[in-house]
């Protein structure tokens, strides 16, 4: 067995051998501090818990440097690479922006009004009301400017509802859940403590965090940063293989457990292993007799609509769909692995040409997620003629499925590793679309996310047809012109599969995480951004001021922004705009 590490603060790995019986109580100690902590915790008002997720924010901006250097070591990365700016961007900034979120919607329930009380509701097809989440302020509306995005309710859920159900847990403060265990990620620093931060505030449990091995190097980040709530008594971290893992999820004293991480993780926990798990997964007895939540990824589609693109079009877009796949190495639960495009689009041919270059000339990296050569290698026997491109040791795989190929296992493989195929359909328009939404709802697994991208007069020609067609889309985030990784960088948004996923087919998960708006009741995330990069986007038209976004893998300044950003999130001011957008203008 794995020995944990059990950090009040930031402790230093225990040396020697420990019995199992030894870390067990190390465990059950954990456990019982946290349940002290919840009686705390309930008799903790919206002040004081606005007063702890300050200084939390003042922890994080402190550790950021330290954050983002352990990241980047973690990954194999180099300290001066652009890529660095994936770990600001997607670590300290993203965490600093849900604090500041979290704050604002219990500063106004502890007014006695709805977090969304300022916000313009809409509606989209089916009756349903809309709750705009992007941007969220002023400061967001020129950093983001031509990105928006809104959350559609679920259909019945009336905006006098949406409205008064805002809050989850936080309207009733007194009313604690107990002890949750948050199963974390290996792959982004910042979904551990957004995790436990939805634990504690939507929740009102107290959490007790198992680190993703691949993620033990982050531990005394994560002391120092959340000290404020370790402190407190409402958050304990461990380390730990699958043995702790399972020994927590199943411990009497933990309520409910959040997990993120894959369905054959979920199923091991919820079910069992081997023939008794297949069993009792089959006569629908599980093994975990508590609640559980998780966020599992799946197959992402990007869905490309055919239309009379310029070469330029065709070229940022292809590398649009290249940061899709490669952003953090390929290893994200959100990264598109599925172009879909139409076998009649004229320029099938080039635009696979450019998305070829995309994906050789994208920076090199050490393939540092573990297993990802075997999961490389699976789709290579997968499919024989897969193209390598790109440097050799960072091998990625196109897998161009012609419509008279099985596309089955591409559909169905969650590769977690630098491979992305391209499925194509018969069509344009509105058939096209619908005949795409139709194929990824039913063949694909997952409903984690999806993107579609298209020229504007194309999307705008089909009327009310193209909002229907998303009402059809069974995904939970939906990015039309951006990737869903913006979703996931929406403090505001909530952030999961599909709702509807049960235990013996969990899919992408159950529930959601992140939703600094505390929305009850969300259906989707609907995610716009500008089909072209400033300038040209209004030269055609777009009124969008944002440049080659640095999420990209391709942006050459992505390091600077997004340190930039960080810093901006930390002590926003329009003096610092300026330094913004110049470093952004060099990608």
């Amino acid at each position: 067995m794995t020995m944990p590490d059990v950090t009040p603060q930031a402790a230093a790995a225990p040396s020697g051998a420990k019995s199992d019986d030894h870390i067990h109580g190390e465990l059950d100690t954990v456990i019982a501090e946290l349940a002290v902590g919840e009686v705390r915790w309930a008799k903790t008002g919206l002040a004081e818990r606005i007063a702890w997720l300050d200084e939390v924010s003042k922890a994080v901006t402190k550790e950021a440097e330290h954050w983002v250097r352990v990241a980047g070591q973690v990954k194999g990365l180099d300290p001066a690479s652009s890529l660095m700016g994936e770990e600001w961007i997607s670590g300290p900034y993203v965490m600093l922006t849900s604090l500041t979120t979290l704050k604002h919607s219990l500063a106004a329930i502890a007014r006695g009004e709805s977090p969304i009380a300022e916000r313009t509701l809409g509606s989209a097809p089916g009756g349903r009301v809309t709750v705009p989440v992007l941007p969220s302020s002023p400061y967001e509306a020129l950093l983001l400017h031509g990105f928006t995005g809104e959350v559609w309710m679920k259909p019945g859920i009336t905006a006098e509802t949406a409205r008064a159900s805002a809050g989850l847990g936080a309207l009733d403060p007194t009313s604690t859940g107990g002890v949750g265990l948050v199963l974390g990620a290996g792959n982004i620093t910042s979904i551990p403590p957004l995790d436990v931060l939805y634990e504690l505030i939507a929740h009102n449990r107290v959490a007790l965090l198992k680190l993703n091995p691949v993620m033990d190097a982050m531990l005394p980040v994560y002391s120092a940063a959340f000290a404020p709530l370790i402190r407190a008594g409402v958050l304990r971290i461990v380390t730990g293989g699958g043995e702790v893992g399972g020994y927590l999820a199943h411990h009497p004293a933990i309520s409910h457990v959040h997990i993120t991480g894959s369905a054959a993780t979920h199923d091991l926990i919820v079910w069992g292993a081997g023939e008794e798990g297949r069993t009792r997964k089959s006569t629908g007895v599980p093994l975990l007799a508590k609640p559980i939540t998780s966020e599992l990824g799946g197959v992402a589609p990007i869905i490309v609509m055919p239309g009379k693109w310029t070469a330029r079009d065709l070229r940022f877009q292809a590398e649009h769909i290249a940061t899709q796949r490669l952003h953090n190495g390929g290893y994200n639960c959100i990264a598109g692995q599925i172009v879909v495009l139409s076998s009649g689009w004229p320029q099938r041919s080039a635009f696979l040409e450019q998305l070829r270059i995309a994906l050789a000339t994208a920076p090199a990296r050490t393939p540092w997620y573990p297993g990802s050569d075997s999961r490389v290698a699976q789709a290579s026997t997968d499919y024989p003629d897969a193209e390598r491109l790109g440097p050799a040791e960072s091998t990625r795989l196109l897998v161009d499925v012609r419509s008279d190929a099985d596309a089955s296992a591409l559909q169905t493989t969650e590769y977690f590793s630098p491979v992305l195929g391209v499925i194509e359909l018969p069509g344009s328009g509105q058939s096209f679309l619908d005949a795409a939404v139709e194929t990824v709802n039913r063949d694909f697994v997952g409903t984690l996310g999806a993107n579609i991208i298209g020229m504007p007069s194309t999307i705008s020609s089909l009327g009310r047809g193209f909002d229907e067609a998303l009402a059809r889309l069974e995904y939970g985030t939906i990015a039309i012109n951006a990737w869903t990784g913006v979703g996931f960088l929406t403090a505001a948004a909530p952030w999961g599969a599909f709702p509807g996923h049960t235990l013996d087919n969990v899919q992408s998960g159950i529930e959601v995480v992140h939703n600094a708006f505390l929305l009850a009741d969300t259906e989707r995330t609907i995610i716009r951004g500008p089909f072209r990069p400033f300038p040209r986007s209004v030269l055609h038209g777009e009124f969008a001021l944002f440049p080659k976004p640095p999420w990209f893998v391709s942006a050459r300044s992505a390091k600077a922004t997004g340190k930039k950003l960080f810093e901006f999130a930390a002590h926003p001011s329009w003096a610092k705009m300026p330094g913004v957008f110049a470093a952004a203008f060099r990608a």
